[in-house]
């Protein structure tokens, strides 16, 4: 009896056992996800490119479509040049040059002249002309006092009448030489208006040929338009440039990562944000700031490696400024593609 009774509990107590065993050895339940872990701020990531902040800038003929042969080439790839320094200058140089000096020479000219005009006569001119104006008074009087004379004497027979008639128009004579006199002579001390105006026409005109020969002759040359760094040459001495110019220019002082960033992260950014630039193929680590948010939302212009990843994603343009030891590394890697990483702002 005792032994049918065992064979019977002992089924129940290996049951039991196991449920006690798997009570104990199973994995507590996971509490569920609460509302602060949902909303616990996020970073964003994007691919980026290093550009200087002044932007690359490419040179080329400033006469636009104007096709011209280099005839000089003053620096190399790597130079440092100064705002407005001299860089190349075209073959037509010494033809414009010539124009140029040519329209100074008519500019100059036409200033003596207007000077002349306006100055009237000289001194010794007018000088002249007071003492010729003098002589021809007293003809003058001479001549009337003659004509006076003549007239008395015709009435007794001593004179004629044709010679008391030659008398007074020899008279008249003496007056219209002295007024003309006294014209010359106040056209020597005081210009006419006409003339003057003539002059300064003239002058006016010489101004507006030397301006343009001055531009024409700045299209001869190629000067640049901030200091910086050559980083590119297209064209060397006896080419004709083509459509990418002569030159790439940026100053390397300062340099941005571009990123593109995805619009749906837009709002998680903001301004003076620490980010991470990461270098593939590196394990350095760069510092660069936030600085611009881009105004328009526009396609990737960014494409990673990845196979299945959105090549028309729409995306924010983002400036960071690099750190200076970040700039000093990547100064030599404009256009250089690099992963950017901006934690999220601290609540």
């Amino acid at each position: 009896m005792t032994q049918r009774r065992v064979a019977l509990l002992l089924p129940l107590l290996l049951l039991l056992a196991a449920g006690a065993w798997w009570a104990l050895a199973r994995p507590a339940p996971t509490a569920p996800a609460t509302a602060a872990a949902i909303a616990a701020p996020m970073g964003v990531g994007a691919l980026g490119r290093i550009e200087p902040a002044s932007r690359v800038r490419r040179l080329t003929h400033p006469g636009g479509m104007a096709v011209t042969r280099i005839e000089s080439l003053l620096v190399q790839e790597g130079d440092r040049v100064a705002a407005g320094q001299l860089l190349a200058t075209f073959a037509d140089a010494a033809q414009k040059d010539a124009t140029l000096a040519q329209a100074e020479a008519a500019l100059a000219e036409a200033q003596a002249n207007l000077t002349r005009v306006a100055a009237g006569g000289r001194n010794s001119e007018i000088t002249a002309q007071q003492a010729r104006i003098a002589a021809l008074r007293a003809d003058e009087e001479n001549a009337r006092r003659e004509a006076g004379r003549q007239e008395t004497l015709v009435p007794g027979g001593a004179g004629t009448r044709a010679g008391a008639e030659r008398a007074r128009f020899a008279a008249d004579r003496a007056s219209a030489t002295r007024r003309e006199a006294e014209a010359v002579l106040e056209t020597l001390e005081s210009p006419r208006a006409e003339d003057l105006a003539i002059a300064q026409a003239r002058r006016a005109s010489a101004e507006a040929a030397l301006a343009k020969a001055r531009a024409d002759a700045a299209l001869s040359r190629i000067a640049a338009p901030i200091a910086g760094t050559i980083l590119r040459i297209y064209a060397r001495p006896g080419d004709q440039l083509g459509a990418d110019g002569l030159l790439d220019l940026a100053d390397l002082d300062a340099l941005d990562v571009v990123a593109d960033v995805y619009e749906t992260d837009v709002p998680r950014l903001r301004l003076g944000a620490q980010a991470e630039i990461i270098v593939p193929g590196t394990a350095t680590r760069y510092v660069a700031t936030l600085r611009e948010i881009g105004w328009q939302v526009r396609r990737t212009t960014l494409a990673g490696t990845d196979p299945v990843a959105a090549t028309d994603a729409r995306t924010v343009e983002v400036r960071l400024t690099l750190a200076e030891d970040g700039r000093r590394a990547l100064m030599r890697r404009v256009n250089m593609q690099v992963q950017v990483a901006i934690p999220p702002a601290q609540q």
